[in-house]
C-alpha cells in the first residue's frame, strides 16, 4: 500500500496517485482546479475543537495526537473509506498547515498502515 502526504499547495504530481484531502476546512486561496482533490474527506479530519484547541496554542504536539488517535478510534467510518481507497491504489493525503512533519496528516499515514 503506498501513501504519501503532501501540502496541499503543492502543484500535482502524476505520482500522487488518488488525491484526498483530510481537512476539515477548505484550502485558503485554492480554487478546486488548483487543489485537483479527487476526495474531500473531511471528517477524518481533526474535530473543529481539538483543531482550535491545538493551534490556539493551548496544547502540545503529544497531547494532540493523543487526542486526534482517540477521535480516529472513533471514527471507523471514515477510516474504512479512507483504507478502501488505498487497496485500490496509490493515495496522497493532502493537508494544508505548514509544518510537514507535525501535521494531523502523519498521524493519520501511520494510523491507517500501522492499526487494524
Amino acid at each position: 500500500m503506498q501513501v504519501h502526504t503532501k501540502r496541499v499547495y503543492e502543484p500535482k504530481a502524476d505520482s500522487d496517485g488518488t488525491r484526498i484531502l483530510v481537512d476539515r476546512l477548505w484550502p485558503r486561496g485554492m480554487t478546486k482546479a488548483e487543489a485537483a482533490v479527487d476526495l474531500w474527506l473531511k471528517e477524518i479530519a481533526p474535530s473543529t475543537e481539538l483543531r482550535r484547541w491545538f493551534h490556539g496554542d493551548q496544547g502540545n504536539w503529544a497531547d494532540f495526537s493523543e487526542r486526534y488517535l482517540a477521535e480516529l478510534e472513533g471514527n471507523q467510518a471514515a477510516v474504512d473509506q479512507l483504507r478502501q481507497r488505498i487497496t485500490a491504489g496509490p493515495v496522497t493525503l493532502l493537508y494544508s498547515v505548514k509544518d510537514e512533519i507535525h501535521n494531523h496528516a502523519e498521524l493519520l499515514k501511520a494510523y491507517v498502515l500501522h492499526r487494524r
